[in-house]
């Protein structure tokens, strides 16, 4: 088989058969017809130069056997035209320079063709490698568009989560790299270059330098991760929550070199958290002047029977005041009642405006079974207008507990309306009961415990764990909010609430409460 190369690079193999024989006829021809035109002119015979030509020209372009056959070819026009008559010793030299020339243009063209394989391989090579080049900065500028596209992506994240990237090595505290978010959060400008470790613990503010310090003090001790939540105080004044997380890179001896790890901007989340805090307690407070106005009917009620006896008893004092003789006696008995009627209103009235105060928690020796009467007397006249009886079976000798008297009176002033609201509609008794006893399984000054039973339509199937969450109710114009925030008063004083069913229908509510006896004695 023909090497493709060889046959790509050299015309003669490559060109048509009769084209390279022609060649070698057509040069010997005008070689005698220039020597014949010589002999016309009388100039010195040049045909064997002539010849000479004619064979270098049909090997250069008709390869080697055209050549070989050029070479014939000047021999015999030489010995039949030119030099009929020559001895044949001189023919036979002519013939061998003819013959030397042949083997010489046979060794060029072998040289030639060996030259045009080489530069043609070489060629080939560097075409292959200038093809892989060119795929590889292909390559290497579709990895650089990716990196570049994939940092601006990283960039845009770290902005919308006010995100900062770093990294800075132990020794020296240098940073080796911080993002643009960073320097964003931070107030530096990037184009002053990083900023020194002095002017990052600036940046920190005072009250909280010290903590982070320690938690970096401690984070390159141990060789650990570090997560610490500080303040920044930037030049003009403003302030921001910032959460870092760092983690620590160690070379091949196991020695820490660095941290690597970043700082998000918490500010809203701070302020979120500050705004639903204040939400919980304006809610709280609400939820206690909503659940009053829907007492205003018995706050009327019960207000109205002492403002009444105490009118009748001033009348009755008048009159024994005014009788020709004066009973003082029975006059200052009538005025004893008026005394106690006015208080009563007056401790009605009270209990009503410490409900609605937004006040400072008061924490005092409460005595849960009179709060328990003062609710009990206080919805009496929901009780009466549904037909609900109320009635409390209530242990003597309870502890006492430090409390919040008012957050204790809406406890139980919540527990005890949703009782009447869920009998209100239903068919057959409607009792509630509000007992009071030592918690069970506790000695008797350690804990006490309060149950709220009803016979209403009972705890809602499969959603008992849910009431207390927030905004969960089973009301069509309820808020969700009253048991949750009672279950969080509860806790807050160191007790606990749950629910439970009845049988056969309604539903209890029980509460514990830490007692403190010691104070109450």
């Amino acid at each position: 088989m023909g090497n493709p190369d060889k046959a790509k690079w050299i015309a003669g193999p490559a060109a048509p058969f009769v084209v390279r024989y022609g060649v070698a006829v057509v040069s010997v021809a005008v070689a005698a017809g220039l020597a014949q035109a010589f002999l016309f002119f009388h100039l010195p015979l040049a045909f064997s130069a002539f010849a000479l030509s004619a064979i270098a020209i049909a090997f250069w372009y008709g390869g080697t056997k055209p050549g070989i056959l050029a070479a014939v070819l000047s021999a015999l026009v030489r010995s039949f035209i030119f030099d009929p008559e020559i001895n044949g010793i001189s023919s036979v030299l002519y013939d061998l320079v003819f013959l030397v020339f042949a083997l010489l243009m046979t060794g060029v063209i072998r040289a030639r063709d060996e030259l045009e394989m080489s530069v043609a391989k070489r060629t080939a090579e560097l075409t292959r490698a200038n093809e892989v080049l060119s795929h590889e900065i292909a390559e290497r500028k579709h990895a650089e568009e990716k990196l570049r596209q994939s940092e601006a992506y990283l960039a845009e994240a770290q902005r919308l989560t006010h995100t900062g990237s770093w990294v800075w090595q132990v020794a020296g505290r240098d940073a080796l790299h911080l993002s643009d978010e960073w320097y964003r959060i931070y107030g530096f400008e990037p184009e002053q270059g990083a900023p020194a470790w002095g002017l990052r613990l600036q940046r920190v503010h005072p009250e909280d330098r010290g903590r982070w310090q320690e938690a970096i003090d401690r984070a390159i001790s141990e060789k650990s991760d570090y997560e610490v939540e500080f303040r920044i105080l930037l030049p003009g004044g403003t302030v921001k929550h910032i959460r870092t997380v760092g983690h620590p890179v160690l070379n091949a001896s196991a020695d820490l070199v660095q941290f690597v790890g970043s700082s998000t901007d918490i500010t809203d989340r701070k302020h979120a958290e500050e705004a639903l805090r204040q939400a919980q307690a304006d809610l709280a407070r609400i939820s206690r002047a909503t659940t009053m106005g829907e007492l205003t009917a018995s706050l009327a009620h019960e207000v109205n029977q002492p403002i009444a006896a105490a009118l009748t008893d001033a009348n009755t004092c008048l009159r024994w005041l005014t009788r020709e003789q004066p009973d003082l006696e029975e006059a200052r008995e009538a005025a004893s009642r008026v005394v106690r009627d006015a208080v009563r209103a007056s401790d009605i009235i009270n209990r009503m405006r410490s409900l609605f105060k937004k006040e400072t928690l008061q924490r005092e020796l409460v005595d849960v079974n009179q709060v328990i009467r003062e609710m009990v007397v206080l919805l009496n006249s929901d009780a009466t207008r549904y037909s609900i009886s109320m009635r409390t079976e209530l242990s003597e000798n309870l502890p006492g507990i430090m409390g919040d008297r008012v957050q204790l009176q809406q406890v139980l002033m919540n527990l005890m309306i949703n009782g009447i609201e869920a009998m209100k509609d239903v068919d057959g008794p409607r009792q509630l009961v509000i007992k009071s006893q030592p918690a069970p399984d506790t000695q008797p000054d350690e804990q006490l415990m309060v149950s709220i039973n009803d016979t209403g339509v009972g705890l809602p199937s499969q959603q008992v764990d849910r009431i207390f969450n927030s905004f969960f109710t089973t009301k069509r114009d309820g808020t969700g909010m009253g048991l949750r925030i009672s279950r969080s008063i509860v806790e807050s004083h160191g007790g606990r609430l749950w629910a439970s069913s009845n049988s056969p229908r309604g539903a209890s509510f029980h509460l514990t409460l830490p007692g403190k006896a010691e104070n109450h004695e």
